[in-house]
Parts: C-alpha cells; sequence; structure tokens
C-alpha cells in the first residue's frame, strides 16, 4: 500500500501511512508527525518515494521509516542511545530523538562532510530540532559508519540507512544487551532487511525480513 500514502502535507503523508496499516503504533505516528519532511526532502517531500538529497545519497521512503521504527520501537525507551548510520538528511536521526524523549540520545553518522553540515542545518529549521542539537539529545559525527560509532555506544538500538555488503560484527559488537540492530544487507544482486537481536545473556539472533533496495554503504567519494 506504499503507493497509496503519499500526500500533499506531512499530516497527510503520515495520516495515509497510518490508514495503510504501514504505521502501526500511535507512538511513531506521532513522532513521524513532529518531523515536517519538507525540512529534509528537498522536492516533492510528501511523497512515499526515496528522494535524492545530493552527494549520491537519498532520503528513504517514509514507509520505509516507519518499518525501521516499528521494527526498534521495544527499544525506543525515554532514556536510549540510538546510532543513526547514514544518516544523510537527518530526518530519520529527528524523528528517533523524538521517540526517545525526554532523555534518550540519538548519533547521526555520516562519512561525507556535505551531507553532516545539510543533516545540522535540516534540524535547526524547526525550534524543537535546534533544541535537540544544543541540548546534545542529537549529534552529527563524521566517520564510516561500518565501523559504527564507539565513542557514543554502547547503543540501545542501531539504525541503518544503507546496504551493507555483509553484516558488520562491529555494529553488533556496539549493541547494548539487550539491543536490536535494523540493517540491510546486499546478497548477491538482492538487498534484505535483518534484524538482529541480543539478547540480556548476549547471545545473538538474527532474522531476515523482506527485499529492499537502498544505496550502498561505501567508502567516502574521492575529493
Amino acid at each position: 500500500m506504499a503507493w497509496r500514502s503519499s500526500g500533499t502535507t506531512n499530516a497527510t503523508l503520515i495520516g495515509n501511512l497510518a490508514s495503510n496499516g504501514l504505521i502501526k503504533s500511535e507512538r511513531v505516528k506521532a513522532a513521524m508527525m513532529a518531523v515536517d519532511r519538507a525540512h529534509y526532502a528537498p522536492r516533492a517531500p510528501y511523497e512515499d518515494s526515496p528522494q535524492a538529497i545530493g552527494f549520491n545519497a537519498t532520503i528513504s521512503a517514509p514507509h520505509m521509516h516507519a518499518s525501521a521504527c516499528e521494527s526498534l520501537l521495544p527499544f525506543l525507551t525515554p532514556s536510549a542511545c540510538i546510532l543513526d548510520i547514514g544518516s544523510g538528511s537527518g530526518y530519520l536521526t529527528h524523528v528517533l530523538a523524538h521517540l526517545v524523549a525526554p532523555t534518550g540520545t540519538v548519533v547521526g553518522i555520516d562519512h561525507i562532510q556535505g551531507l553532516i553540515d545539510m543533516a545540522e542545518t535540516n534540524v535547526k529549521k524547526s525550534v524543537e530540532g535546534k533544541e535537540l542539537l544544543e541540548t546534545g539529545r542529537v549529534k552529527f559525527v563524521k566517520g564510516d559508519g561500518r565501523l559504527g560509532w564507539a565513542e557514543g555506544g554502547k547503543y540501545d538500538a542501531i539504525h541503518v540507512g544503507a546496504a551493507a555488503k555483509e553484516m558488520h560484527e562491529s555494529l553488533v559488537d556496539q549493541l547494548k544487551a539487550p539491543g536490536r540492530l535494523f540493517i540491510p544487507v546486499e546478497s548477491g544482486y538482492m538487498q534484505h532487511i535483518y534484524v538482529v537481536d541480543k539478547n540480556s545473556d548476549g547471545e545473538v539472533k538474527q532474522e531476515k525480513l523482506y527485499g529492499v533496495q537502498y544505496v550502498p554503504l561505501t567508502d567516502a567519494p574521492s575529493d
């Protein structure tokens, strides 16, 4: 039903995603309603489709952001620590901050300085977003997301917004116990979403969910 979920405003987009069963929880609906996608997508922000944002990067379709939030929701508690890899425009980082309010923190990491600057500029477009940056509840760092961001961990949940060539053990290592990783992984010509759970004893299990098409999680382009 994703193709029927586009709207003319942020409210109608999120309402359609909920009506079509792509948003299931009131918490996710409220968080996505609170962050105007127009601050993050340069064109057609209320279409349920990915959008180019420059630097050979995209902002994922809203239904994919909804799916990620719904999957990670049990670990998005009011004081959780979250890592958003491939944070791009900063949209999902901002949504995740709503889901771990009032004291949780979210680190967005990307390997291109232009995207880090863009994300910070986008988040500052709202008064509430500017406060998130000023208080340190949201921050953006430059780095190789395939290695995670050990300085900020460990994390209750990790979201990866680009397709990895393999299941990176460094990311699993940076999960708390318990914790959850949401990651698209390449397999031949295909990509699939995997959810990786680490239980309180440190035991790790992974589940393959569904096929997707993401930009690859790669080295930064040469200048």
